[in-house]
């Protein structure tokens, strides 16, 4: 049985304005240092006094030799995160939840789908492959945000061109875009998929999971090939509370990364 741990203090190192509403921010150890993290896994992180959030790491190491999280301001706990500046402590848990299998993706193409935030449990993913590039194909990273200006990591995006074959896409374009418009798998095509060499790791809202994952298998990428990171209501992070259950799974237990032929007969339940 999992068993709920103290938060232990870490302090914020650095933290940069990504959008409107979200923040960068790299924590270093206050004194005792958490387990090593994986990629895809999650940290409960504690605002004193407000609450409590599970945010992913969107990188295992940061300038200062910490961890990042980049955190967006949409309730008491995230929004205290969000202000957070350097010096400011908090708690911090885990790691917890199932890693992106890069085992599964090795000698495979890599492609990266995220939407909107999604891409910060993903950013791992690809500092992974472009420091290890013999241990896989072709990397595509294909991004897709509501405006130009929800756009997380533009400069690193940016840098990916070149290593990676890199697609961004926008729902409504302001001005000055010169990009695609439209949804996240109307990029698909770009990357010319190589359905039996292809590795496919999906974060997002859930329609857009269910979309891409529908695009991927019918371009004939195998379901089992095709990883998703899902979303509940997590609390506990230990499986306890029930908060984040999707029928059988405990997602912050057995999830957030699933592989999609496990996934897919459960999205499509509506009570679920």
């Amino acid at each position: 049985m999992s068993v709920v741990t103290p938060p232990l203090p870490y302090r914020v190192a650095a933290a940069r304005q990504e959008t409107a509403d979200t923040r960068t921010v790299e924590l270093v150890p206050a004194g005792r240092e958490l387990a090593p993290f994986s990629p895809g896994q999650f940290a409960m992180i504690y605002a004193f006094g407000v609450g409590e959030v599970p945010i992913s790491v969107s990188a295992l190491r940061g300038p200062h030799g910490g961890l990042v999280h980049t955190v967006r301001a949409v309730g008491a706990a995230s929004t205290a995160l969000y202000r957070l500046r350097p010096g400011d402590t908090v708690g911090l848990r885990g790691p917890y939840g199932t890693p992106w299998d890069l085992h599964a993706a090795a000698g495979h193409d890599v492609l990266v789908i995220a939407g909107g935030i999604g891409l910060a449990p993903l950013r791992p993913v690809v500092h992974a492959v472009l420091d290890g590039p013999a241990l896989y194909g072709r990397l595509g990273v294909l991004v897709g945000a509501r405006t130009p200006d929800d756009l997380v990591y533009r400069e690193e995006i940016h840098s990916w061109r070149g290593p990676a074959r890199v697609g961004v896409t926008v729902d409504r374009p302001g001005p000055g875009w010169h990009g695609p418009v439209g949804v996240v798998t109307a990029l698909l095509d770009r990357f010319g998929i190589r359905p039996d060499r292809t590795c496919a790791l999906v974060c997002g809202p859930e329609v857009m999971i269910r979309h891409t994952a529908r695009a991927l298998t019918d371009r004939g990428v195998p379901a089992h090939r095709i990883q998703v990171s899902l979303e509940r209501n997590m609390r506990c992070a230990t499986g306890h509370c029930g908060h984040c259950q999707l029928g059988p799974l405990l997602l912050c237990r057995d999830g957030p990364v699933v592989r999609y032929d496990h996934a897919e007969p459960l999205l499509a339940v509506r009570e679920l």
